[in-house]
C-alpha cells in the first residue's frame, strides 16, 4: 500500500506539480476528519507522518480509567489494562498515547477522508494554475481563440451605461481563450476594433490581471494594451532584452498606429535601427502579429520640443512651442505637411 501511495503521489507531483508533502499533510488531516466522523471528537488526536516511508500513525491521547466497564467514551478514555500495554508506568488519571488502527474507522468516516483528499487535490490543482499565471501577469502569452461568449445586459447595467453617456445595448461579446492549463477572457473593452476573431485563431495577448476564483483563476487578457507592443518588442529585439536599448515612451491607438520612442545606452548602437531590424524584419514581425497596425519608431530626446519634432516626422516642422509644466505644445506646420504630421 505504501509503495502504491508513493507512486500515486509522485505521479501527482510530476503531472500536476502538487508537492508530495502537501498531499501527505492532506491525508493526515483526512484521517483526523475520519476520526472525528466516527467518534464526534478529534481534539485529542494527532497524526504522525513518516515522510520517508509514506506511513501514517493516528495517535489519540486517552485518559486512564480503572476497568473496561469504566470506559464511557472510547475516543478519550482507556482502561488501565490496555494503558499498561503501552506504558507500564501508567497510573489512573494519566493520559497515554494510543495508536488508532484504520479498521476502527467506519465506512462513512473512510468516505469522508476520501472526499477530503479529492477536494484537496482539486484545490491544489487550482492553486498551481493560479500561481503559474500570476507569474505571467503584466506579460504576454500565446493563446487560441476557443469560443464566443454572449452576455445579456441587465436593466441596471444599461442604466449605468446611459449615466456614462454611452449608448446602451442588449448584450456584450467576449471570447474565451485557451492558454493551455487554463482559459483566459478577452472582453469587448480589450478587443481591437479592426480585428476579427475566429475560433482557432492563434494570437498573443497581454495578461492584464489574474484573480483567484472559486472555479479557478480568472485571467483577463488584452489585445489593445500598449504594453502588448512593448512586450512584443522585448521578445523580438535582443538589444531591448539586454537593456542596451530602452523603450522610453509609447502611445497607441490600437488597430491604427503606435508611436514608440527609444534610446540607446551604447553609443555604437542605433536604437531605431535595432528595433526595425535588417530589412525591417523585426518590426514587420510585430506588425504581422498586430494585423497590420502601423508602428512608428522614433529617437527619444529629453527636450520636449525635439521629441515632438521626432514624433511628427517625416513632416517638416516650422516651430514647436512646448510647455513641459502644462504638458502641452503648439506646433507650427506648413499646410502641405499637415497630412504627414
Amino acid at each position: 500500500m505504501n509503495s502504491e501511495l508513493k507512486l500515486a503521489l509522485e505521479a501527482l507531483e510530476r503531472e500536476k506539480d502538487i508537492k508530495k508533502e502537501t498531499m501527505l499533510e492532506a491525508i493526515a488531516k483526512s484521517l483526523i476528519s475520519a476520526f472525528d466522523k466516527q467518534y464526534k471528537s478529534s481534539s485529542n488526536v494527532h497524526v504522525d507522518i513518516d515522510y520517508d516511508n509514506f506511513e501514517f500513525h493516528v495517535i489519540a491521547s486517552k485518559e486512564v480509567v480503572p476497568t473496561e466497564d469504566d470506559v464511557m467514551d472510547p475516543a478519550i478514555e482507556v482502561s488501565m489494562d490496555e494503558a499498561k500495554t503501552v506504558n507500564p508506568d501508567a497510573q489512573l488519571g494519566d493520559f497515554v498515547d494510543i495508536e488508532v488502527e484504520s479498521d476502527e474507522f467506519g465506512r462513512m468516516a473512510a468516505q469522508a477522508a476520501r472526499n477530503y483528499v479529492t477536494q484537496k487535490i482539486r484545490e491544489e490543482e487550482r492553486n498551481v494554475v493560479f500561481n503559474q499565471f500570476q507569474a505571467k501577469e503584466k506579460d504576454i502569452v500565446t493563446g487560441i481563440i476557443r469560443r464566443r461568449i454572449v452576455t445579456n445586459l441587465s436593466a441596471r447595467q444599461k442604466e449605468e451605461m446611459r449615466a456614462k453617456g454611452l449608448q446602451p445595448k442588449d448584450y456584450t461579446v467576449s471570447w474565451s481563450v485557451n492558454l493551455g492549463s487554463a482559459d483566459g477572457i478577452l472582453t469587448e473593452k480589450e478587443m481591437v476594433p479592426t480585428e476579427k476573431y475566429n475560433v482557432g485563431d492563434r494570437l498573443k495577448f497581454y495578461v492584464v490581471k489574474v484573480e483567484n476564483g472559486p472555479k479557478g483563476p480568472r485571467i483577463t487578457l488584452s489585445r489593445t494594451h500598449h504594453a502588448l507592443v512593448e512586450k512584443l518588442f522585448e521578445t523580438e529585439v535582443t538589444e531591448i532584452r539586454d537593456n542596451t536599448v530602452e523603450i522610453m515612451s509609447i502611445a497607441r491607438e490600437a488597430g491604427s498606429r503606435t508611436k514608440m520612442a527609444v534610446c540607446s545606452h551604447n553609443e555604437n548602437v542605433d536604437p531605431v535601427g535595432a528595433c526595425v531590424g535588417v530589412n525591417g524584419a523585426r518590426v514587420n514581425a510585430i506588425v504581422r502579429e498586430l494585423k497590420g497596425e502601423k508602428i512608428d519608431i522614433i529617437t527619444w530626446d529629453d527636450n520636449p520640443g525635439n521629441l515632438i519634432r521626432n514624433a511628427l516626422s517625416p513632416a517638416q516642422i516650422v516651430n514647436v512651442f512646448a510647455d513641459p509644466e502644462e504638458k502641452s505644445a503648439n506646433v507650427v506646420v506648413p499646410d502641405n505637411q499637415l497630412s504627414l504630421a
